[in-house]
């Protein structure tokens, strides 16, 4: 919109009723002056990571597992100090939004923070790696379908303290970019472009243990199908705990922006399980009965071109002992 300054207008960030930030622009400067397009880069990726933060918000509250609520029970020393910062970002955040910036005192609060959260991404990271382990040494159906019930209880609290993680990164990122605005405008953009390659980064790294665990819940459940016959309770139960897993890092992958094409193991049925060994049996059964055939048609060919053949002797044979006879006959 116009300003009352000639040659000067100003520019929303946001959506209306909900203003993140404003931008003053110069008519004709913004193409031209690269700190203009810093500037603005900065603040988009500000909003971007804002919304994430929401949609984060949003996703702990409905699966009902708040990380809070989920963190209270654990007695682990990283995680307790992760709750700590998480309080003070939030603090910060506060401020901010008060101040409209963040200055050096403001920044002072969170700057040691990445490296408590590092460290508890890295530590639920590895609990899912565990879990995925331990899925992989099973190999007896009942001690597969207990890992496979752990999984399914555990899984989803680790994905929770992974989303407050990355929720908690991209909040210092925005104070980040704040202060660097505030203290070497000239630097924000090559500050933005690092801060998008380490977020890139943790993607990957989230994305490689998530996708192993689905892995070995899809492995475990197909495992669990070919026992059905003989497990009908059991290897069910194995599949229903897959099922859940797997839909649990698939909605959270989609939180993240990360969709991996998959289709959902179904629970093979018992009848059908049973059905498929009758048609086995009833096939390899028909296969017997017409080899016996085949051995019997043969076999009656055999013996009927023996026959043909013994009795073609016993006539070759016969005939001149007729012979002899009738000579003798005619002699007397």
């Amino acid at each position: 919109m116009d300003s009352k300054t000639p040659g000067i207008r100003h520019a929303m960030v946001g959506r209306p009723g909900s203003i993140k930030s404003w931008l003053q622009v110069e008519a004709g400067s913004l193409r031209a002056n690269p700190a203009y397009l810093a500037g603005a880069a900065g603040i988009m990726a500000q909003v971007a990571m804002q919304q994430t933060m929401k949609e984060i918000t949003d996703y702990l509250a409905r699966i009902d597992e708040k990380v809070d609520d989920v963190l209270r029970t654990q007695q682990d020393a990283v995680l307790a100090r992760m709750i700590g910062v998480g309080l003070v970002i939030d603090e910060t955040l506060i401020i901010r939004k008060a101040r409209g910036r963040v200055d050096e005192v403001t920044w002072s609060k969170v700057q040691t923070a990445p490296a408590t959260i590092a460290e508890t991404q890295a530590y639920a990271l590895r609990q899912l790696d565990a879990l995925a382990d331990k899925l992989e040494r099973k190999t007896k159906i009942g001690n597969l379908a207990k890992a496979a019930r752990e999984t399914e209880s555990k899984a989803q609290e680790w994905l929770a303290v992974l989303a407050r993680c990355f929720q908690l990164q991209d909040a210092i990122a925005v104070l980040e970019l704040d202060r660097v605005l505030d203290a070497s405008p000239d630097e924000l953009n090559e500050h933005r472009l690092g801060l998008k390659a380490a977020r890139k980064h943790r993607l990957d790294l989230i994305s490689q243990s998530t996708e192993r665990l689905m892995a070995r819940m899809d492995a475990a459940a197909a495992t669990a199908n070919t026992k059905v016959l003989t497990h009908p309770a059991t290897a069910p139960a194995v599949v229903q705990s897959s099922n859940h897993v797997s839909n649990a890092i698939v909605d959270f992958h989609a939180l993240l922006g990360l969709e991996p094409a998959r289709q959902l193991p179904e629970a093979r049925r018992w009848a059908d399980a049973a059905k498929d060994v009758r048609d086995r049996a009833l096939a390899t059964g028909a296969e017997g009965v017409d080899a016996a055939k085949r051995l019997g048609k043969q076999t009656l060919d055999q013996a009927k071109s023996a026959t043909d053949k013994l009795a073609s002797r016993i006539t070759e044979r016969a005939l001149p002992r007729r012979r002899d006879d009738e000579e003798r006959d005619k002699e007397d």
